[in-house]
C-alpha cells in the first residue's frame, strides 16, 4: 500500500473540515477525488503534503508504511510526494534551471546519491519540457514569473516530470485551462504513469477525466468520502450534479 488515510479529522481555526476521511492508494493507480467547493478536497491535499495551518485532531496517514504526519514537508517531498498547486506562485529572481537543479539534487542527496552532472541535468530538462510542450523561453525565466495560467500549470507538470515522484497529488490542475492546455497537461500526466507510482487528481469537473482516465473515483462531501467507484461514477456526477450526492448521503444515513 502506497498511501493510507485512516479516519482523518482536520480543523482550521477551530472549524472541522475533514470529518473522518478514509482513502487507500496503491502503486500503479490513478485516483480522482471530486466534490463541490468547500468539502475539503484541497485541505486533504495540503495535509498530505505537510502544509502548515491545519490541526489534525484524529486519524493517521501512512506512506509506504511510515507515519507521514511525523515528517516535515521537505522530507515528504524527498520521500517522493509531489503537490501540484491550484494556484502556482511566482518566485521572482529564482531561475527555473537553478530551482529544478537544487530540488532534484536535494532529493538525490536524501537518498545517498551523487549530484546530477550539469550535462545530465540539461539533457533531462530538454526531455521533460518537450513532454509538456514547455518552450525554452519559459524555462529560461524565473519560476512562473510572467507565465499565463496555462503556462503555470504546464510548469507544474514539468516539475513533476523532473522530480519523478512516487505519489503525485494534482489539486485542481484543470482550473482555468483551455482545451489545448488541458490536453497537454493530461498528456504529461499519462506519460509519467508507471507501475511504481500513483496519482491523485482533485477536480470539480468530469472533463479532465476524459483525458486522465482514473482507476477509482471518490466523492468527498461534507468532509467525508461518501461514494467510491470506477470512472463511470464521474459521468454519473456530471449528469446528476452534487445535489444527487446529498440525497444519496441522506438516504444512507437513515
Amino acid at each position: 500500500m502506497l498511501l493510507q488515510v485512516k479516519n482523518l479529522h482536520v480543523s482550521i481555526n477551530g472549524k472541522e473540515i475533514l470529518k473522518g476521511v478514509n482513502l487507500e492508494v496503491n502503486k500503479g493507480e490513478v485516483h480522482a477525488i471530486m466534490g463541490p467547493n468547500g468539502t475539503g478536497k484541497s485541505t486533504l491535499a495540503a495535509v498530505i503534503a505537510g502544509k502548515n495551518g491545519y490541526e489534525i485532531t484524529q486519524g493517521e496517514i501512512l506512506y509506504n508504511g511510515k507515519n507521514l504526519l511525523d515528517m516535515p514537508p521537505e522530507v515528504r517531498a524527498q520521500e517522493g510526494i509531489f503537490l501540484g498547486f491550484q494556484y502556482p506562485v511566482e518566485i521572482p529572481g529564482v531561475s527555473m534551471t537553478n530551482f529544478m537543479r537544487t530540488a532534484l539534487n536535494e532529493i538525490r542527496k536524501y537518498h545517498g546519491q551523487e549530484p546530477m552532472s550539469a550535462k545530465d541535468f540539461l539533457a533531462r530538462m530538454t526531455e521533460k519540457k518537450d513532454l509538456v510542450e514547455l518552450t525554452s523561453k519559459l524555462t529560461n525565466r524565473s519560476v512562473n514569473e510572467g507565465f499565463s495560467g496555462g503556462e503555470k500549470k504546464k510548469n507544474e507538470i514539468f516539475q513533476m516530470a523532473m522530480l519523478d515522484p512516487q505519489l503525485s497529488i494534482l489539486d485542481e490542475t484543470d482550473s482555468g485551462l483551455d482545451i489545448d492546455a488541458l490536453r497537454i497537461v493530461a498528456h504529461g500526466v499519462n506519460k509519467l504513469k508507471t507501475k511504481e507510482n500513483a496519482t491523485v487528481v482533485i477536480t470539480h469537473y468530469q472533463r479532465l477525466l476524459d483525458y486522465i482516465v482514473p482507476d477509482f473515483v471518490h466523492v468527498l462531501f461534507e468532509g467525508k468520502v461518501v461514494l467510491s467507484g470506477g470512472k463511470e461514477l464521474a459521468l454519473e456526477l456530471e449528469e446528476k450534479g452534487y445535489d444527487w450526492i446529498k440525497k444519496e448521503t441522506e438516504n444512507h444515513s437513515k
